[in-house]
């Protein structure tokens, strides 16, 4: 009986995520209220504060449930391959799973333009930038590692080469999200990044992705 009752709580849970996805899409976070969620989940308020405490707890479990782009750049997928494919086929993987998952566009769309990260939410913006910061130094050490590989000497530092790559990353994501996935992601992001990478001197080195990864 525990166990059902359990089952039943996670679905309610569930539904309200899913209501609260749809609904901060349609009117933006701080235009909805707990009521609109619980209304469009069929549920009561009181099932709503039953498991979550505010609306910014609602918010942040709706984005626990998708992976970020920055905490996919972190992930270690790549870790055994030469530091320019990691950085490379990272990026490539990160874009590919975005532009083939229409929910995540949408969560992606209400966390970039259809909120305010003050007040009660500034801890949510805290989380962003921090998962940036990690994100770029990840880039930078890969960049690093990969001019001492191949030889190459880069036209700036690597902390700024980083940098310039991180922002190259967010807003093609940026763009694309507000433009609603009208442009083929993937292929624009692969032929970018790989511009920009030649600039910094690894054009010699940048040979075809395999077809399972290729752009």
């Amino acid at each position: 009986m525990a166990r059902r009752t359990k089952a039943e709580a996670d679905e309610t849970r569930t539904k309200l995520l899913d209501a609260a996805e749809e609904v901060f899409f349609e009117k933006g976070v701080s235009r909805t209220s707990l009521g609109d969620v619980a209304q469009r989940a069929g549920a009561t308020r009181g099932a709503v504060y039953w498991h979550f405490k505010d609306k910014v707890d609602v918010f942040s479990s709706m984005l626990a449930r998708v992976c970020m782009p920055f905490d996919e750049i972190c992930d270690d997928m790549f870790g055994d391959l030469p530091p320019l494919e990691r950085i490379r086929r990272s990026i490539h993987n990160v874009f590919e799973s975005v532009s083939l998952d229409e929910r995540r566009r949408k969560i992606f769309d209400t966390a970039m333009f259809k909120m305010e990260y003050v007040g009660e939410l500034a801890a949510v913006r805290e989380r962003h930038i921090e998962a940036a910061q990690i994100s770029r130094a990840k880039f930078a050490h890969d960049l690093a590692a990969a001019a001492q590989e191949l030889q190459v000497n880069m036209p700036m530092s690597a902390d700024m080469a980083a940098q310039g790559l991180h922002s190259l990353f967010v807003g093609l994501i940026h763009g694309w999200v507000l433009n609603e996935g009208s442009f083929p992601l993937t292929h624009t992001a692969c032929m970018s990044v790989d511009a920009y990478l030649s600039g910094l001197g690894f054009q010699r080195h940048l040979s075809p992705l395999d077809p399972d990864g290729a752009c």
